[in-house]
């Protein structure tokens, strides 16, 4: 059975925490490029970083800052976020990282999880803290001079204060000399809420290394490679897979306002990269753009895609020349139990094989509990082998806590399947998976053959309520058409018959401009079902009834 090769940490266990890491890189590369804000400027050293992180944390002790407290921050992608967080982490405070894409409740929700009273956030996004003001229990906002809107004027809070952020910087660049232990808790991320609320991940300092560890071993980074991103910083994506890695490393990380499809070459040739990060939905942009000169005039040697599409890989590579792609599946929960093994042949669709040198895993019927069959789909179960490379908990959530980890396995939510060769492959989040006159259906597979039809840019496959007893689900599809294309609903009917089980070919179809997503590019499919058959969907067994080609 194949399985992940086991690996040796480049720390050692009591190192695992980002302020050690930083020190040690401070000395042992101190004038080597570590931060660069997009491909213009010039790049921040280890110790420039480090500098400035330890200046920013003095300043938040002068203010009251401390070991355990929360702090929000609330930033696009910029230099300050990571400065931010690293200075949080030497102080053995731990950064809750909010998105800037919430407003209203989606916004109240993680400060009164967290129960927040500081955040760091810009004048432009301090707006929409005005508007729940009496909603939450902030005390302080610490604003950060955005380039993008420099004229933006403060907020009038009634009761919250709102401090310029240069403040907190105090000249000292000394060490705060924080005692900080793997066991802390380092940062609070929050899960995408693509099925409800979103829960507060808990992730101690070990963990956050670790699965940035994982990363370094996947990519095969090393100090002379360039990472570059675009994702989020409030995502664990930008934060323990390409940032932390760096700090790992010693490489060099080039960080941007946010992804660009249409400049992906561009950002590529002009830093340098070697390495990147892509999710499945950004390589089919990517794709969709106009192809260029220079398509294939950089240095990227290796991607990291998760998931990686099977029918999104071969014209990828044929257009951008990047041949080896790695994957990893995992949540931020749980780190990567699954990755791919250097150098050895995927099969198409898989996530990777078991890292059982520190889980073990178990496909379970999720409501026996029951083993399944090698080759069978069932949810993913997690134990870690060794502490502190999970999370520890949601936050003010115990009851979801508990629910998580019943039986002593974390129970992921996730629907997978296992090869006689020990390749695992991600079939459907459980409660996204669709059952159809008796017979499982697979959303990420239909949507991988929906994909492939010349006229679909990206789509997503959801369960509607079936019209006939014990037919529990039908298959819809709602389709986002390629730029100057009308989707031919039979055309996509025929296509799917010739390429899928029958039980499988959607019933519904659908054509939406867009498709509802999280900040992190997860499709939100609890809106689409919300959506469901419309005025206007396409009924194929109507058609069929018609006497019209399907």
């Amino acid at each position: 059975m194949l399985t992940y090769p086991h690996f040796q940490p480049h720390f050692p266990r009591a190192q695992w925490t980002l302020p050690q890491v930083l020190e040690h890189q401070s000395r042992a590369r101190p004038d080597a490029p570590f931060l660069s804000w997009t491909d213009a400027g010039v790049a921040q050293s280890f110790r420039q970083v480090n500098e400035t992180v330890n200046s920013l944390a003095h300043g938040l002790a002068a203010v009251g800052i401390g070991h355990g407290d929360k702090v929000g921050i609330l930033l696009p992608n910029c230099l300050e976020f990571v400065h931010t967080w690293f200075a949080l982490n030497k102080l053995g405070a731990v950064e809750v990282a909010i998105s800037d894409a919430y407003v209203g409740s989606f916004l109240a929700h993680p400060l009164r999880l967290a129960q927040l009273r500081v955040v760091v956030t810009t004048a432009r996004l301090a707006q929409r803290l005005l508007e729940i003001e009496d909603d939450v229990g902030l005390e302080t906002v610490y604003l950060v001079d955005d380039p993008e809107h420099p004229g933006d004027a403060p907020p009038s809070f009634r009761r919250i204060r709102c401090v310029p952020y240069s403040s907190l910087h105090s000249g000292r660049h000394d060490d705060p000399g924080v005692t900080v232990l793997p066991e802390h808790p380092a940062a609070v991320l929050l899960t995408s809420g693509t099925t409800g609320p979103s829960k507060g991940v808990v992730m101690p300092h070990s963990q956050f290394y670790f699965f940035a560890e994982e990363d370094v071993q996947l990519v095969r980074l090393g100090p002379d490679d360039v990472y570059m991103t675009g994702f989020p910083l409030f995502h664990g994506n930008a934060q323990f897979l390409t940032v932390y890695p760096c700090l790992i490393a010693g490489a060099h990380c080039v960080l941007y306002r946010k992804f660009s499809a249409s400049d992906w070459v561009g950002r590529a040739c002009r830093s340098g990269a070697t390495v990147t990060n892509l999710l499945g939905a950004t390589l089919s942009f990517i794709l969709g753009q106009p192809p260029r000169e220079d398509d294939r005039r950089h240095k990227v040697r290796r991607i990291y895609a998760a998931p990686l599409p099977p029918d999104l890989a071969g014209p990828f590579s044929e257009r951008f020349g990047v041949r080896e792609f790695v994957d990893g599946f995992g949540q931020t929960e749980i780190s990567n139990v699954f990755m791919t093994p250097p150098g050895a042949p995927r099969p198409p669709g898989a996530s990777g094989v078991l890292v059982d040198q520190w889980f073990e895993v178990r496909l379970a019927d999720p409501d026996t509990g029951e083993p399944v069959p090698e080759g069978e789909v069932g949810e993913l179960w997690v134990r870690h082998k060794h502490p502190g490379v999970i999370s520890s908990e949601y936050l003010g959530m115990p009851e979801k806590t508990i629910e998580s980890r019943r039986d002593l396995w974390f129970h992921t939510g996730d629907a997978l399947r296992r090869d006689a060769q020990g390749w695992y492959y991600f079939v459907d989040r459980v409660k996204d998976a669709l059952r159809r006159r008796g017979e499982n259906i697979s959303s990420f597979e239909v949507e991988a053959v929906v994909r492939r039809h010349p006229q679909v840019l990206e789509c997503a496959v959801v369960g509607v309520p079936a019209d006939q007893s014990g037919g529990e689900d039908e298959v819809m599809v709602f389709i986002v058409p390629r730029p100057g294309e009308s989707v031919d609903f039979a055309s996509v009917a025929r296509w799917c018959q010739g390429q899928m089980p029958a039980f499988m070919v959607p019933r519904y179809y659908d054509v939406i401009a867009s498709l509802p997503r999280t900040p992190t590019e997860k499709v939100q499919k609890k809106e689409l079902r919300q959506i469901g058959v419309r005025p206007g969907t396409w009924d194929r067994t109507r058609h069929d009834a018609a006497g019209s080609p399907t």
